[in-house]
């Protein structure tokens, strides 16, 4: 075992408050035990963001949110919600290359706002991107056995999950998170490999359906192109969203609000950009690197989701539009079923990736959460071989596996939207606080315009989340409550920075 180092905090706060400097949490990083191997480069970064963020979104929600929201108009609902995302970008490039050290915005809350933030802000990010893997992987499964039943395949009933009135395992979600926790054990230069090899099948199948569906598209499909304004009745108590029971305000569809709503739906299609920031001490040269992945991974999945939009409305009426498999049916609608089977099969080798790098980024945050002493040290142990945080990404491998087991993704999806924007929130208010508590600090990236560009950024994140239902909101506030109990419990005691300061004598 490698002597421990003291840890320092930062600007003589102490108790809940209390902040690690900078330099401890690059300093941390040298542990011999607890050091990370540095093997990812600039273009594995922006594989893995794109990796994540083009998923069933894409194959998906394009479909529904031109159907029910915004028409032909909602290529400009994607733009608006890239802007907002591209926001936050800026804010977790700053903060990515200036504390180049795993755990994403926990590591960043650490540094300026505390120590307390900072763990709800990992509590937080642990439930995002477990549930998030969780749902991904039962979604798999119901593209894996839906290409097994064309093929006369089936598996027994109880293996196939849950279901509407009976009980089940989903075996294939399950086998799936175990497979790929397997691969991040055994390195990140392999992880990175097999999630290239992934994310090319995925990128290729969406180049042809822009490009094979160019030639299908009918200028008259593309009128109006914001159709006229529709009000909406709204949700009923829990279920209707907070800014409805706040304020009585209730979105409309179409016209130019019905834009503003598809944006506040199609964001959660951006969701993921942000795990590129947890692989920050697995870099080779993070200063560099961490601001090319953000925000290089963030303007290629902009533009691919604009321009599959304006494809498939252009294709098919957006009123005749499929909810569940628009682009598969679009093609199937012109008379080209192959197409659409290949879409399919696109679309169920493309969330492999997603799954494998939500993995990662929750293993990254619980591994730089133990090494602080937040949770139990034993987590933040490398392997000696492979270089990876095997203990925690075992732990979380089978506990995700036996969620997506038995879970069905019906409710946790809306957890993982208010989970992202609440950390948008904290990285963007960091920046602020950063700049003015360390002006010294070296910044290979620095965001501009600031304070404007993080005041942006948190009003637009907080409007999104005002829009999520009630309940989510209940839900969201049960786990953080549960987290604030484990931190008074466990983790203020046994802090790294908490010990530092008992032992310095008083004068």
């Amino acid at each position: 075992m490698s002597a421990e180092r003291p840890v320092r905090s930062g600007r003589g706060r102490s108790g809940m408050f209390r902040t690690k400097t900078v330099e401890q949490s690059i300093q941390d990083t040298e542990e011999p035990e607890h050091s990370l191997r540095r093997d990812l480069s600039a273009l594995d970064l922006t594989v893995f963001g794109v990796g994540v963020v083009i998923g069933t979104g894409i194959f998906v929600l394009t479909g529904k949110v031109a159907k029910e929201n915004a028409g032909p108009a909602v290529a400009l609902a994607f733009v608006l919600a890239g802007i907002v995302c591209g926001l936050a970008a800026l804010c977790y490039a700053e903060f990515a290359s200036t504390v180049p050290v795993a755990g994403s915005a926990y590591t960043f809350s650490y540094a300026t706002l505390g120590e307390l933030p900072a763990w709800i802000i990992g509590w937080d990010l642990i439930l995002e991107l477990a549930l998030g893997c969780a749902v991904v992987a039962v979604g798999w499964s119901g593209y894996i056995q839906s290409l097994l039943a064309n093929a006369g395949w089936h598996l027994p009933g109880p293996l196939t999950g849950a279901h509407a009135g009976s009980f089940g395992f989903d075996l294939l979600a399950a086998v799936l998170v175990l497979v790929l926790t397997a691969i991040l054990v055994a390195g990140m230069k392999l992880s990175s490999r097999v999630t290239a090899v992934v994310v090319g099948v995925k990128v290729t199948v969406v180049l042809i359906v822009i490009i094979v569906g160019a030639f299908f598209i009918n200028g008259s499909n593309y009128e109006p192109f914001i159709p006229p304004s529709k009000g909406t009745a709204g949700g009923n108590g829990l279920a209707a969203p907070l800014v409805q029971l706040m304020f009585g305000f209730t979105p409309s569809n179409f016209g130019v609000m019905g834009i503003f709503s598809a944006a506040a739906v199609v964001f959660f299609a951006f969701i993921g950009f942000d795990i590129v920031a947890t692989a920050a001490e697995e870099t080779r040269n993070p200063q560099r690197d961490l601001p090319r992945g953000i925000l290089g991974s963030l303007v290629i999945c902009t533009v691919l989701y604009v321009a599959v939009s304006v494809v498939v409305t252009g294709m098919q009426k957006y009123d005749k539009l499929s909810t569940k498999a628009p682009l598969a049916d679009a093609f199937k609608d012109a008379g080209h079923p192959f197409w659409g089977g290949l879409i399919s099969f696109g679309a169920a080798v493309g969330l492999t990736s997603v799954c494998m790098i939500l993995l990662l980024g929750q293993s990254r945050v619980f591994f730089a959460m133990s090494r602080d002493g937040l949770l139990p040290r034993f987590f933040s142990t490398v392997h000696p071989r492979f270089g990876t945080p095997y203990r925690s990404t075992v732990l979380l491998g089978v506990v995700v596996a036996v969620v997506a087991g038995f879970t069905s993704i019906d409710v946790l999806a809306e957890l993982v939207n208010i989970g992202t924007l609440f950390a948008f929130v904290v990285v963007a208010a960091g920046v602020v606080v950063l700049r003015r508590s360390r002006p010294d600090l070296p910044r290979a990236f620095r965001t501009p315009f600031v304070p404007y560009v993080p005041v942006l950024s948190v009003l637009a994140s907080l409007w999104l989340m005002l829009n999520l239902p009630a309940e989510t909101w209940v839900r969201f506030a049960v786990w953080m409550v549960i987290g604030v109990v484990v931190y008074f419990v466990y983790g203020r005691r046994m802090s790294r920075v908490s010990q530092a300061q008992r032992s310095v004598p008083t004068v």
